[in-house]
């Protein structure tokens, strides 16, 4: 789905306040759920990577990024496998599995390490030890108590920061962000924070900051004509960050996040751009979930996570996981 205009409005805004008596029915269901779980415990040590908001904060960046720093080869991903219909426990076949199968941030994490999809992430963790994981970064499943976590980060949007403050379908948020922020170990504030995060915080832990790049093959397309797509939890992010590369913009489409593509769309979409005599621009994600024989047609623009201060985040990781 895409997400409401007024989740990132005034907090008074009519329509939220219209929704307050579903939303608190919501984060009530939230509040049961979470604590009628016993957390399970597993043989590695899990590192949970997840928001408050729903989707577009850039969780995937932020735990392949993490990935990179921690440069164990005993790292698995674990995740649901969120627009995938396979339930899992199941470990990620980059040349067999589709995002149809697993999802598209399954994918993407199955790059740089062996990765799992389960929807029950305590049979999901242990898949993975059995295959010689020793640290297990879970992309997403913060708001799920089913398996124990060594170390909560809550990746948040510096721009978009939690939106109105209000929990869905009110707001953005999955639970409330005292509530969030009472069970992690530390926030990652993903791009310049302009919405005032840290600032606002009361609870006394640690803030990390990185800023998504873009890779060097990304300059053949400054000052390109392009017509981009996306379906991600904010298409403008990327948008803008064509802009910020050079790259004149004739069109843009936005789709629901996780966007299943047809060929039919495709094939609009690559029309579309050579009528405007612009390239059909998307994002890494979007690409995986094209049809195989359309990827050739479309140019993706692939974005990694850069540290602020990579070697704080990693003196914090080491010091959480050796006790």
């Amino acid at each position: 789905m895409k997400a409401p205009a007024f989740w990132y409005e005034a907090s008074g805004s009519r329509t939220a306040s219209l929704l307050g008596p579903v939303a608190a029915l919501y984060d009530l269901a939230g509040r049961l759920t979470r604590a009628g779980k016993h957390p399970q415990r597993c043989q590695a040590k899990v590192i949970c990577v997840g928001n408050l908001v729903a989707g577009g904060a850039g969780k995937t960046p932020v735990s392949l990024a993490l990935a990179a720093l921690l440069d164990d080869a005993g790292i698995a991903f674990l995740t649901r496998g969120y627009g995938g219909r396979e339930t899992g426990p199941l470990r990620v076949d980059t040349n067999g599995h589709t995002a149809r199968d697993v999802g598209d941030e399954a994918l993407l994490l199955a790059r740089a390490a062996p990765t799992w999809v389960a929807r029950n992430r305590p049979a999901g963790a242990r898949a993975a030890v059995t295959s010689g994981a020793r640290t297990i970064i879970m992309d997403d499943g913060f708001q799920n108590p089913s398996l124990h976590k060594d170390i909560s980060l809550v990746v948040v949007d510096g721009a978009t920061g939690f939106g109105n403050g209000r929990v869905m379908p009110a707001g953005p948020l999955r639970e409330t962000v005292p509530d969030g922020l009472a069970r992690a170990d530390a926030i990652v504030i993903v791009g310049d924070d302009t919405a005032g995060i840290a600032a606002g915080l009361t609870n006394p832990f640690p803030v990390f900051q990185g800023q998504l790049v873009t890779g060097p093959e990304s300059t053949s397309l400054a000052g390109r004509r392009v017509l981009t797509f996306a379906g991600i939890g904010r298409p403008q992010k990327f948008f803008d960050t064509l802009r910020n590369m050079g790259c004149e913009i004739v069109g843009s489409r936005e789709f629901a996040d996780h966007q299943p593509y047809t060929p039919e769309q495709i094939m609009k979409l690559c029309e579309d751009a050579a009528a405007l005599d612009a390239v059909p621009v998307t994002t890494e994600k979007d690409l995986v979930r094209l049809p195989p024989e359309a990827r050739a047609m479309v140019t993706s623009v692939p974005v990694t996570l850069q540290w602020t201060d990579p070697d704080a985040v990693r003196s914090f990781l080491n010091t959480k996981l050796s006790r």
